[in-house]
């Protein structure tokens, strides 16, 4: 595919993703710049990513350290927001700070307090959000909620890191009304931590909805989105 043909693709695309979450959030009765989308560039390489901030955008998630280290020295004349979205091994935790803005995928407090002791130095802190098990599927990560409330109040406490809201991986339907509980089941879940008394700035965000269901995402609450294959392609 050309450069010119591989820019327009993106371009067009980002357009109707851009579009369609605005058309949800006024669904919901939202403003459509509460809803930040974050687009899934992992497998594509940095001319996808130079095409999609061509046309606009500016953050940008990958699942892998290496992969995303890569990437960004491959794109390191351009203004970009790097999000962590995958599984981050504790002992890898080191290799964060400096190079991503927010890590997304926090399931842990070993993990968080790993992360506080490397960017304890930096000089700004690394936003982080919890990603929580809702579904108890053995086949992805995820905090159980029952851990959340002591999470959030020893994270107060740590330096280096700053938790500002919760992420969802919730299990894969076809059917798009079956996932909409678990959206809704994480905002509830915001909403009462909020009234027993947990700071507003630690719940601001909600990373919920990817390719196939990031509309249903948004009508239940999402601030964030991330998109992938919607927006560069089949993997």
């Amino acid at each position: 595919m050309s450069t010119d043909a591989l820019d327009s693709g993106i371009a067009g695309r980002l357009d109707a993703i851009r579009q369609r979450i605005a058309s949800a959030a006024i669904r919901s009765g939202r403003s459509p710049e509460a809803v930040r989308l974050i687009a899934v560039s992992k497998t594509f390489g940095p001319e996808a990513v130079r095409a999609a901030h061509a046309a606009g955008q500016v953050d940008f998630g990958e699942n892998r350290v290496q992969e995303a280290l890569a990437k960004q020295a491959a794109t390191a004349d351009l203004p970009l927001r790097w999000h962590l979205i995958g599984h981050l091994q504790s002992n890898k935790a080191n290799k964060v700070p400096g190079v991503f803005a927010a890590v997304q995928s926090v399931d842990s407090l070993d993990l968080l307090e790993r992360l506080s002791r490397a960017a304890a130095t930096g000089r700004r802190p690394l936003s982080v959000l919890i990603q929580v098990d809702l579904a108890g599927e053995t086949t992805k990560s995820g905090l159980d909620e029952a851990l959340l409330r002591p999470l959030l109040a020893r994270a107060a406490d740590l330096p280096g890191v700053r938790v500002e809201g919760l992420m969802l991986l919730p299990p894969y339907a076809d059917d798009l009304e079956q996932v909409r509980p678990w959206f809704r089941r994480l905002r509830i879940l915001r909403d009462t931590l909020l009234a027993e008394g947990v700071p507003a700035e630690q719940l601001r965000e909600l990373s919920m909805g990817m390719s196939h269901d990031f509309e249903v995402a948004v009508e239940e609450g999402a601030t964030i989105v991330r998109v992938g294959s919607a927006l560069f392609g089949a993997r």
